[in-house]
């Protein structure tokens, strides 16, 4: 009996933990983000430099506004002639990286409040730049095989991803190794479906339904002849995926505010009743939030300067209805999906039990921490 250990008691956070259904955030595992967010810092910028020195394999001197035609995406809008880039293209971008690269360090090294902040705004950023919008457009394009600047799209796809990282990294680098217990599955406050049912409606009514009606042939809030031009070069196909994109976006969305965006349905194999992680709702809905409302402001801002030039007039606007409200439509659908993610957030997000401090200890423990020892 004597090479037998007795059976360990648990004493102090632990059994308070045990008993009351609490976990702790891990201290390394949450450096999981800022450790994938350096990795794309590190690698983004050495591309950024190659470009800088010279090289040109990958890069693309297109207007990244606008769409260009296939003679301009063969040579990337002759990217292999220019001798040296704009400051903000080459070195200035180069720096932009540093700064990044300074950022997901600190996020791993030194897990806080300032460097979730810092994260976030570089998230932010990568976002904006990306200008996201595109790909709705981009992506079903080259999936049918349409002529498609592939360094442009590859580009909003490394920025889109970047920005995901960091995202991911603000998230992580938020949490403190304290005790927390995580709500039961529950329903979402009242103005959490409404905005929920808003998200929903706003892209199947402002998107999805005007570009059914093209695929159609009916030429709702466009120009007969726009219409034709826009379906001889984009075609069925690419069409189709692009009007189903906001639709089942906004069929997801619906989850932020049901019990299976909680608890995955019985009819997943394997999966069915297993609990949803909020963060892998929450990030990446709290992006494409991000993403859609800064879409619709640089589409307004934009729309604005083609009016003050006199590119444009209200007249083609008005004809072009449908066309020209896909930038309000945007940026509606981008801010009620970023209530509606608060909203699950709030409903899901780790409590700290009354009487546990911060450090992970009782309130008894922490005034009695002293006294015997």
């Amino acid at each position: 009996m004597g090479d037998r250990f007795p059976p360990q008691r648990e004493d102090g956070p632990a059994r308070l933990r045990h008993r009351r259904g609490m976990t702790t955030t891990p201290g390394t595992g949450r450096r999981g983000g800022a450790l994938v967010a350096l990795g794309f810092a590190l690698g983004y910028g050495l591309l950024r430099l190659y470009w800088a020195t010279g090289g040109r394999w990958g890069y693309t001197a297109c207007d990244r506004t606008r769409s260009p035609g296939p003679a301009e995406m063969a040579d990337g809008c002759g990217a292999e002639r220019l001798a040296t880039l704009p400051f903000w293209s080459g070195w200035g971008s180069v720096l932009l990286c540093a700064a990044l690269v300074a950022v997901a360090a600190v996020a791993a090294l030194r897990p806080g409040r300032l460097g979730a902040v810092a994260a976030w705004v570089c998230a932010a950023a990568l976002l904006i730049l990306a200008f996201p919008g595109h790909l709705l457009f981009q992506i079903p394009m080259a999936l049918a095989g349409r002529p498609s600047d592939w360094a442009d799209l590859t580009g909003r796809l490394l920025l889109l991803g970047g920005g995901l990282s960091f995202a991911a990294a603000a998230a992580g680098t938020a949490r403190r190794d304290t005790p927390v217990r995580r709500p039961e599955p529950g329903p979402v406050p009242a103005w959490t479906r409404r905005w929920a049912y808003a998200a929903f409606l706003l892209p199947v009514l402002g998107f999805t339904v005007p570009h059914a009606c093209w695929l159609l042939g009916v030429p709702l809030g466009i120009p007969a002849d726009e219409l034709r031009r826009a379906a001889e070069e984009i075609g069925v196909l690419p069409g189709l995926l692009l009007t189903l994109a906001p639709l089942l976006g906004g069929l997801l969305t619906l989850g932020l505010a049901a019990r299976w965006g909680q608890v995955l349905p019985g009819w997943l194999p394997g999966l069915a009743g297993r609990r949803v992680p909020p963060a892998l709702a929450v990030v990446p809905a709290g992006v494409t939030a991000l993403a859609l409302v800064a879409y619709g402001v640089i589409g307004i801002v934009m729309m604005a300067e083609a009016l003050a030039t006199g590119a444009t007039t209200w007249a083609e606007l008005r004809t072009g209805w449908a066309v020209a409200g896909t930038e309000l439509v945007f940026l509606g659908w981008g801010v009620a999906l970023a209530v509606t993610t608060a909203g699950y957030h709030r409903t899901t997000r780790p409590t700290v039990p009354v009487g546990v401090g911060r450090s992970g200890g009782t309130a008894a423990e922490s005034l009695s921490g002293g006294v015997g020892s």
